[in-house]
């Protein structure tokens, strides 16, 4: 896995942070972690949709994100776990998958703006 698709998961691993801040933050440091887990999560998709497919990314981040915080709620905050909810992250990380596969990354990246 190359750096640019690593930043896209790190990204979707700080999102799952933000996430589940935004539902749990009480205190200054929990929304500070929060603000920080935000800034860290699209800074990284955004500088990964420079040299990937935007719509790709983007699915990925979101995908990944999802799949994470579900996750997250059932380890952490006893969340309800059933058999189709499973099915379903099954079913959206292995679409997630597909997409990062036949996804290519541009040859150059385009300095400038």
């Amino acid at each position: 896995m190359n750096k640019t698709w690593a930043s896209v998961f790190v990204a979707a691993f700080f999102e799952v942070f933000w996430v589940i801040g935004l539902k749990h933050a009480g205190s200054f440091w929990e929304w500070g972690g929060t603000v920080i887990s935000i800034i860290v999560s699209f800074y990284l998709m955004i500088w990964a949709a420079r040299s990937l497919p935007v719509g790709t990314v983007y699915a990925v981040f979101v995908g990944l994100g999802t799949a994470g915080t579900v996750i997250a709620e059932i380890l952490l905050f006893d969340a309800e776990v059933n058999l189709p909810k499973l099915g379903l992250i099954v079913m959206l990380l292995l679409g997630v998958i597909g997409l990062k596969l036949l996804s290519k990354e541009k040859e150059s990246e385009v300095s400038g703006g």
